[in-house]
């Protein structure tokens, strides 16, 4: 009866998403929305004039990286939902494997890694850093950022068997989340809408732009760092 039913409910789904795609319309002739279409066809600043990096200033944006533009100002609050799932993801392998022990794998690490993760932990950290708070003038952000510091932190694990995880990432880990939707309760009580750049865009390409778009971007990083190594440091425990 339980197969009966799985089996219907894959061919309910089936059905429905070819249902979906008979009413989608042909590649290239979709009539763009009033909202869509303004977006696509606008400039950073809403008109026709000309952007200069490091000169112009006070633009709707003022963020010289167009993606960050998109992920962190206009669709702030999707990238919030995306954080969100990160978290409960990371909650529900601490809820699998609360109480167990740290794994022993029996033998030391070898020493070259020992040696090499002690050189390279303060570059990765600082690289991981860099790229989430430069995040809006070049490709990067907080999700690529923090994922590069949890990074660094699987190279702690993996050479040394004593290490632990602070317990102080939990305190990173909540508070960034919180400051972070802290900042969009500001923007709707300043501006009268959740997660709005109500901040001074200042010049195009200065470290000091954007608004808060870069503080969005660091918080993020701050959180997906030390959410992952939370994970990290969960899946290298074991039953005991």
């Amino acid at each position: 009866m339980r197969r009966v039913f799985s089996i219907l409910i894959v061919l309910g789904l089936i059905l429905f998403f070819v249902n979906s795609l008979s009413i989608l319309p042909e590649y290239g002739k979709v009539k763009l929305s009033k909202v869509s279409s303004a977006y696509i066809n606008k400039s950073v600043n809403g008109n026709s004039e000309k952007v200069t990096f490091g000169k112009s200033k006070d633009l709707e944006d003022g963020s010289a990286n167009v993606v960050t533009s998109i992920v962190v100002n206009y669709r702030s609050f999707d990238t919030l939902g995306e954080v969100t799932v990160l978290f409960t993801s990371a909650l529900g392998v601490g809820l699998i494997l609360h109480g167990y022990k740290r794994k022993k794998y029996g033998r030391q690490p070898n020493f070259i890694l020992r040696i090499s993760v002690g050189i390279l932990l303060p570059l990765i950290l600082l690289f991981g850093a860099y790229i989430f708070i430069h995040g809006h003038l070049t490709p990067g952000g907080g999700f690529p950022g923090g994922t590069i510091i949890a990074a660094g932190i699987l190279l702690l694990y993996l050479s040394n068997e004593e290490y632990e995880l602070s317990k102080a990432s939990k305190f990173v880990e909540s508070a960034a989340g919180s400051l972070y939707v802290i900042v969009g309760l500001t923007g709707l009580a300043v501006s009268g809408i959740f997660l709005l750049n109500f901040l001074p865009t200042g010049v195009v390409g200065n470290l000091f732009s954007a608004g808060i778009v870069p503080i969005v971007y660091i918080l993020i990083g701050f959180k997906v760092g030390a959410e992952l190594s939370g994970i990290i440091a969960d899946l290298h425990r074991e039953e005991g």
